[in-house]
């Protein structure tokens, strides 16, 4: 079984084209999440406008299997999405927080919806595909996009190609949508202190 499972990690790794998972530092970790808590406004007045994008739709059947193919369809889609100019929020619409998909420039939760609309219509299921609030070193509020996997909970960044295990980054993870109801949120105990998010609340 260990051994069929590092053949995996090494056919995943060789087709990352740089995407930066080093099975030698690999975890494998997946986030370990307690109880509902509060949907960020921005992601509330998102669905109200799209609320079909926050239903609850395929039944929830756990972590995905990684393969070669879905390995490198996430990092073109995580590459792809990442060209789009990075702007906030207030630079683009001209308020505080407004989650969209991006046209022209994206903030870093209109990266998150864009990457996530791309792989569901290649077939990735939406409890995969988490919407996930953290926190910078540097105290301010970001999103990402976290996929769950079979070797653990992987991260697309706008802030990076490369696709990392969670515990691999320099975030702390405050909450990310309910596997079970795109709509709903739950808790990450990542095990650091943290403060109130500015910026994505």
């Amino acid at each position: 079984m260990m051994f069929r499972l590092l053949i995996a990690v090494i056919a995943i790794t060789t087709i990352s084209m740089g995407a930066a998972w080093k099975p030698e530092a690999a975890t494998f970790d997946t986030m370990p999440i307690s109880g509902p808590t509060s949907q960020p406004i921005g992601h509330y007045d998102f669905c109200q406008r799209y609320p079909r994008e926050c239903r609850p739709g395929s039944i929830d059947r756990g972590p995905m299997k990684l393969t070669q193919e879905t390995w490198s369809t996430l990092v073109e889609v995580n590459r792809s999405v990442n060209l789009i100019p990075a702007m906030t929020d207030m630079d683009i619409y001209g308020v505080e927080e407004f989650w969209t998909y991006p046209v022209d420039a994206a903030d870093c939760e209109d990266f998150v919806l864009q990457k996530r609309k791309l792989l569901m219509e290649r077939g990735f299921s939406a409890s995969n595909l988490l919407i996930t609030v953290v926190l910078q070193p540097d105290g301010s509020g970001h999103a990402v996009l976290v996929v769950r996997s079979g070797l653990g909970d992987f991260v697309l960044d706008n802030l990076r190609a490369e696709i990392r295990n969670w515990s691999e980054t320099e975030y702390t993870y405050l909450k990310r949508q309910d596997s079970q109801d795109p709509g709903k949120w739950v808790k990450i105990n990542d095990g650091r202190d943290t403060v109130a998010v500015s910026g994505i609340k």
